[in-house]
């Protein structure tokens, strides 16, 4: 094939770059955050600003999971 026969794509999205600039809005889920000072939960999702939505603090801690651990006895 000669150079004057090769046309460059245009418009095709690249799998792995394209595709993950479509998602960026904050439509993913709300995480739960506990307020230092109030102690209330403070759903978030991305882009949210830090604060907490009933006292305006900005010191947020992520709630612990509460996965059960399950020991083998010996």
């Amino acid at each position: 094939m000669s150079r004057e026969a090769y046309q460059v794509p245009t418009a095709v999205p690249t799998p792995g770059r394209d595709s993950f600039q479509t998602n960026l809005s904050g439509d993913g889920p709300a995480i739960n955050y506990l307020c230092g000072d109030c102690n209330a939960k403070v759903p978030l999702k991305r882009g949210d600003p830090i604060r907490c939505k009933e006292c305006g603090h900005r010191v947020l801690y992520k709630e612990r999971t509460k996965r059960m651990v399950q020991f083998e006895a010996r």
